[in-house]
């Protein structure tokens, strides 16, 4: 078993360090001041992933992307969970699902956002519906050649930055036929109902939308009738890896400023880490943070090996509520070592306590993944967690 990285690996996890620290931690003071990364400094941002050769790090080569394995993508994306305000964000992941797309879809909504010239965001929680996904309410009936849409969408992430979005629907309010639309803005009978504010301040916005009767196009279905489930799935695997790989940069970048400073901060004549209370609390998170990691790539390096997809589906899931727990244990630790420094919006541990709390629920709670983490045992028992595929 090689557990090295290769170099290019290598390489491109130094690309995502570099543009890290280069091209989005400058801009945290800013988005943190204002809500958001302000609209006047969004397109030199966009330009900068294409310049440093980031666009479409999760599709093919085929549709225009970089074609990386999962083990390449996630050395960037836990280079880029270190900066704040989510601002990795603006290092686009077209989602998943558009490959499903027909040709003409392909041509019209994915290889465009490879390149960053379209975005698209994911409307999928609604008022009564958010883990248990059957309960969704949006309709989609099919009339005189025309798709009409008809529900309410929360947390719609990112809708700001998007001039599309995928809209998951049950076919004539069918539990059992849910699926996937590209609905183009602008749009009539939709309406942006408001992006409410919330504790952590984010590069763009989670909107609340209504649709009534918007009218689409019938070719504007992604995938086939009663699809959509299964699409989503696919897009919460990415997902929930890409979240952990956050998780630990983020918590990675904490550990890393409370060491920092438990080593130049002197009190009573010697520097506190020399305190037990200090070295036990910075022992806690290496090894949490060990164990995160190792996990992390593990999970990667099955998606690259070709694991069989229910077992994908179960480790992502494990994976994301170990990391998004893990994370807020470290930055809680960080947090308390800084002390009132710590406490301080200025300060980069303050932002990433805010930052990380929704990886817990977002995606998928982490009491969504441990349901599914129970289930899995039931059906397959531990081995599915302790073995080898």
């Amino acid at each position: 078993m090689d557990l090295q990285l290769t170099p290019k690996e290598k390489e491109l996890a130094a690309k995502g360090r570099a543009f890290c620290d280069e091209v989005l931690i400058p801009l945290e003071q800013v988005t943190d001041e204002h809500g958001e990364l302000p609209m006047e400094k969004r397109p030199a941002v966009r330009q900068a992933v294409r310049d440093w050769g980031l666009a479409g790090i999760n599709h093919s080569k085929e549709h225009g992307g970089l074609g990386l394995t999962m083990v390449e993508q996630i050395v960037i994306e836990e280079q880029l969970g270190r900066v704040t305000n989510g601002l990795w964000s603006c290092v686009w992941r077209p989602p998943v699902s558009l490959k499903f797309g027909t040709d003409a879809q392909k041509q019209e909504y994915l290889r465009p956002s490879i390149h960053g010239e379209r975005r698209g965001c994911f409307a999928i929680t609604e008022p009564e519906a958010g883990s248990d996904p059957r309960r969704v309410q949006t309709i989609a009936t099919l009339k005189n050649g025309k798709w009409h849409l008809s529900g309410e969408k929360w947390f719609v992430t990112s809708y700001n930055a998007s001039d599309f979005i995928i809209v998951h629907a049950h076919v004539d309010g069918d539990p059992n036929k849910p699926s996937l639309f590209l609905v183009d803005k602008p749009v009539n009978n939709m309406t942006h109902i408001r992006s409410p504010k919330f504790m952590h301040n984010f590069a763009f916005d989670h909107a609340e939308l209504r649709f009534e009767g918007t009218e689409i196009a019938e070719d504007k279905l992604l995938g086939q009738i009663g699809q959509g489930l299964e699409m989503t799935k696919d897009w919460f695997v990415e997902a929930r890896l890409q979240i952990a790989a956050h998780a630990f940069g983020a918590a990675t970048r904490a550990a890393e400023i409370a060491n920092d400073y438990a080593t130049t901060r002197h009190q009573f004549d010697r520097p506190i880490r020399d305190f037990q209370g200090v070295e036990f609390m910075l022992a806690d998170m290496a090894v949490e943070l060990f164990a995160a990691k190792t996990m992390l790539y593990r999970v990667a390096w099955e998606i690259d090996s070709g694991a069989d997809r229910s077992r994908i589906h179960a480790h992502a899931s494990a994976l994301k509520l170990f990391c998004s727990e893990v994370a807020g244990r470290v930055i809680d630790k960080a947090l308390q070592v800084l002390g009132g420094r710590g406490y301080m919006r200025e300060n980069p541990v303050e932002r990433l306590y805010r930052d990380i709390r929704v990886d817990r629920i977002w995606e998928g709670t982490s009491e969504i993944q441990r349901v599914v983490v129970g289930g899995q045992i039931r059906k397959r028992g531990f081995n599915v967690y302790t073995g080898w595929h």
